[in-house]
């Protein structure tokens, strides 16, 4: 069995050494899954009714200029639900352990329907963190929806900050009922709605033709509008997943429960070592968001030959190649960070 303390311990190290600014920084939770085409141990049917294992992520996010690498991975059965509790804490936790000692302090844990159970809010309050979580819009959320009175509903914002055509938030939590109990105190609850797009098939939630969701946090103050487009922010860990299924975890290929742990390993520090060459040698550039696919389309498989002359090795690249000038650029700018 392979130890990955060593590796973990350098990955902290060199957030320390490069992370910048004192802003907030965000750990995103989210499962996806994998599938298998043979009976591999551990996998098991899924709640989508495909076959294979149901990992759970954590992935840290301060901004577009910030990192996106991976900070933990949970490998579980495909029978794993998304909202089991303790599986989140564990992943949180392993995540939180990642991050420098004065950054933990202004961590926001973000995630989707399946983060919102009561433990790890509770947890997360704890620990003195705030949190972002999509909630589900059971009975007591639509009661609440349905006292909210009509002008209470704000325009929502988009990324530029500019009004959101055809959606609308306002905070439904001075509303709920008495029924909606079991959560950490001084949460609040903000609902969103939005016309579906033409042809997207409705839900039982829906209401008088708006789509319905609704989120809970915990952060004081601030503009529901602003608190609601930090939380729709986490679309981004779906770009991360992606990216994470660009560096391997599209198949886990061996068939012990334990090999394809490794392997799970193994995605996470390919995603983080891509990230960070990224983010130092490529900074400013366009490079600095493109996905692996295309990082290694044009950076990292591109032919070349180490030629020696004068006592000096040169690597010579091919006349012509579009994107010579990015890997010349990324080389000198690695060396000198390094």
């Amino acid at each position: 069995m392979l130890e990955w303390t060593g590796v973990r311990s350098s990955s902290k190290s060199f957030r320390r050494r490069f992370w910048t600014g004192d802003g907030p920084v965000v750990v995103d939770l989210d499962a996806t899954i994998v599938l298998a085409h043979s009976e591999k141990e551990g996998a098991t049917p899924t709640f989508k009714r495909t076959f294979g294992f149901h990992p759970l992520l954590a992935f840290v996010d301060h901004g577009v200029d910030g990192t996106g690498e991976p900070l933990a991975a949970l490998l579980r059965q495909g029978r794993a639900t998304a909202n089991d509790a303790g599986d989140q804490i564990a992943v949180l936790d392993a995540a939180l352990a990642q991050l420098p000692e004065d950054v933990r302090r202004r961590v926001l844990v973000r995630g989707d329907t399946g983060s919102g159970v009561h433990e790890l809010l509770h947890h997360v309050t704890a620990l003195g963190l705030e949190y972002s979580v999509g909630i589900y819009a059971r009975q007591p959320v639509l009661d609440a929806l349905a006292a909210t009175p009509r002008c209470a509903w704000r325009s929502a914002i988009d990324v530029d900050g500019d009004p959101r055509e055809g959606a609308q938030v306002v905070e439904i939590t001075r509303y709920l009922p008495d029924t909606f109990v079991g959560w950490p105190t001084g949460m609040r609850v903000i609902a969103r709605r939005e016309r579906p797009h033409p042809g997207a098939q409705l839900r039982i939630t829906d209401d008088d033709g708006w789509r319905i969701t609704v989120f809970a946090t915990n952060t004081r103050g601030g503009r529901i509008a602003e608190l609601e487009l930090r939380h729709r922010m986490r679309a981004r860990a779906e770009d991360r997943i992606r990216g994470l299924k660009d560096c391997g975890l599209r198949n886990l290929p061996l068939h012990e429960f334990a090999k394809n742990v490794i392997w799970l390993e193994l995605v996470q520090l390919a995603a983080e070592l891509l990230t960070w060459t990224q983010t130092l040698a490529f900074t400013g550039s366009i490079v600095r968001f493109w996905e692996p696919k295309r990082l290694r389309l044009r950076i990292l498989h591109v032919a070349a030959r180490i030629v020696r002359s004068g006592r000096r090795e040169w690597l010579r690249l091919p006349r012509g190649w579009p994107w010579a000038d990015l890997i010349v650029t990324g080389h000198t700018r690695l060396h000198a960070v390094t």
